[in-house]
């Protein structure tokens, strides 16, 4: 088992590199590996990430096969079925680190804004349920002056979604909890930046790192 903090310390490393566009040795011996697996695995993080087709989070680490359990899905939103997802790698395979990983210009996160901005909402039933499950971290926002600010809401609106993912994370399953209190489970959450492909991790770091 690969403790909390070492898992974080590898994750850092790896989108060192890969920002600074140095793949490292061990990825890039990794291209055959996929016959060479055995039955079992054994993620050293848990990745709870956006869907967004620019932050697959394998690449953005600088990973390779088995290393990461990665979930995805728009606006990194915390559902039944995801947090069940995170449970079953943390039970299962041991892994002690979560990361829930947005990023910069989340579309989701820009959907709920203009939801709640304009009369028209979602197309259907089912992007409904992503804009609720953003709006309620980010509906305080509209309510100051960042709503005169528009790049200022959305840099703010970002942040606050991974804040609140991240503690449904930690406050939202008796599994979870459990983990964290007893055995060392952390839950942290983490901004990926567009422009320069640097990860900030921002919410719940330990005091150490």
């Amino acid at each position: 088992m690969v403790p909390a903090t070492e898992a974080l310390e590898r994750l850092q490393q790896g989108n060192r590199r890969f920002a600074s566009n140095v793949r490292g040795a061990q990825v890039q011996l990794q291209g055959t590996r996929g016959v060479e697996l055995p039955t079992s695995q054994e993620p050293f993080a848990i990745i709870l990430g956006c869907s967004d087709s620019r932050v697959p989070a394998e690449i953005v680490f600088d990973q390779g096969l088995g290393d990461l359990f990665v979930i995805r899905v728009a606006g990194n939103v915390i559902a039944p079925s995801l947090v069940g997802s995170v449970e079953f790698a943390a039970e299962r395979f041991g892994t002690r680190l979560v990361v829930v990983l947005g990023h910069t210009q989340c579309g989701a996160v820009l959907a709920t804004i203009e939801a709640l901005r304009g009369p028209a909402g979602p197309s259907s039933r089912n992007l409904q349920a992503i804009v609720d499950r953003v709006r309620p971290s980010l509906q305080p926002l509209l309510e100051t002056e960042l709503r005169d600010d528009p790049d200022a809401l959305v840099k703010q609106a970002v942040r606050a979604n991974i804040r609140a993912s991240a503690n449904q994370l930690r406050h939202g399953s008796q599994i979870l909890e459990q983990l964290i209190a007893d055995d060392g489970l952390l839950v942290v959450g983490a901004e990926y930046c567009l422009e320069t492909g640097v990860v900030d991790f921002f919410d719940g770091m330990p005091l150490e790192s």
